[in-house]
């Protein structure tokens, strides 16, 4: 299986011309770590964005899963920005191609798999407005509610123990964490997944639904409203992990702009507000899977270049101490 070094821009163009996209030349590579992402120009004057997935992280079926539940958002109106239905990609070419119903969005060329977009631009909401934050709490909602409609079959199901257990794993397993800083990372991240799953424990069961499954403020975009254009990370789980990394500041702050964004999600979804106590358990696991997702990406090598510091004692040594803020946090 190829890596993105083969993935040139005149494959890229070869790429869209074999789904019926016929680019003028124009092409210019966006930023985005996981994907290669790039925007052309067509012939017939439109703009699209490509995506091509990084080879080996997910299925076939779970892309094309992820793709059904953007066409479903679409459909009810939500604002996303849903693949655009490709032409010349054979029926039975990929594994769950016609998953619920769903038109063919994901094509293969050239040993790398891709899908295409109508570009849509905007700006980060301005989450210090009040307003603003009921409106994107109304986005949410709205898109939960679509997300309520039945489960993901294929796409990563959020299960705190797992994930945390796996990142830590991941990261002793490759001797990434300097030695020295070794013994007091090691003891800190056992204790802050303990802590975590024992916070998830607590709630169990707790009810999960489709979710975007990485909604911070970089990825909603704000053009008249907020929308997505986005759901690669899209995912099983709790309602709150679509929430929480939207507010910030001292926990008061953050109980304020949390009741606010849910002044704009309640109308049209439900809200456990017991999963108020699971914000700082997630945001220890999202540290913990942070670090093990550079460690995972360290061989491309667009990583040291973006990322410097990782895997340096410093590095080490203020995870070690974030860490032990965060088991402070959870036990407040």
């Amino acid at each position: 299986m190829p890596g993105f070094s083969s993935l040139t821009p005149q494959q890229v163009l070869d790429a869209l011309d074999a789904v019926g996209l016929h680019g003028d030349g124009r092409i210019l590579q966006l930023n985005s770590y996981e994907n290669r992402v790039f925007q052309l120009f067509l012939e017939d004057g439109r703009a699209v964005v490509a995506k091509f997935y990084r080879p080996g992280r997910w299925r076939d079926a779970q892309i094309v899963e992820e793709h059904a539940f953007a066409l479903a958002l679409a459909a009810a109106e939500v604002p996303v920005v849903p693949p655009l239905v490709l032409e010349g990609t054979p029926a039975g070419h990929d594994a769950g191609l016609r998953l619920h119903g769903t038109p063919a969005t994901l094509a293969h060329f050239g040993g790398h798999r891709f899908a295409v977009a109508t570009r849509c631009a905007g700006r980060e909401p301005e989450l210090d407005q009040p307003e603003v934050l009921e409106r994107v709490g109304a986005f949410i909602g709205r898109l939960h509610a679509v997300g309520r409609a039945r489960p993901f079959e294929h796409r990563h199901r959020l299960d705190a123990h797992a994930d945390g257990r796996r990142a830590i794993d991941t990261l002793l397993a490759g001797r990434f964490v300097t030695p020295a800083e070794l013994p007091a990372w090691r003891q800190t991240a056992e204790a802050a997944l303990t802590a975590l799953a024992a916070a998830f424990d607590a709630l169990a069961p707790l009810a999960t639904l489709r979710l975007h499954g990485d909604c911070h403020i970089g990825n909603v975009l704000w053009r008249d409203g907020p929308h997505a254009v986005d759901l690669d990370d899209a995912m099983q789980g709790p309602a709150v992990q679509d929430l929480w990394m939207l507010v910030s500041g001292d926990a008061t702050t953050m109980a304020r702009q949390l009741d606010r964004l849910l002044r704009g999600y309640e109308p049209f979804s439900e809200f456990d507000d017991r999963e108020r106590a699971l914000i700082e358990p997630l945001r220890t696991l999202r540290m913990l899977r942070h670090s093990a997702w550079l460690a995972e990406r360290w061989s491309d090598p667009t990583f040291p270049i973006h990322f410097p510091f990782f895997g340096s004692a410093a590095y080490w040594s203020q995870q070690t101490v974030q860490l032990r803020e965060q088991l402070e946090a959870m036990q407040a």
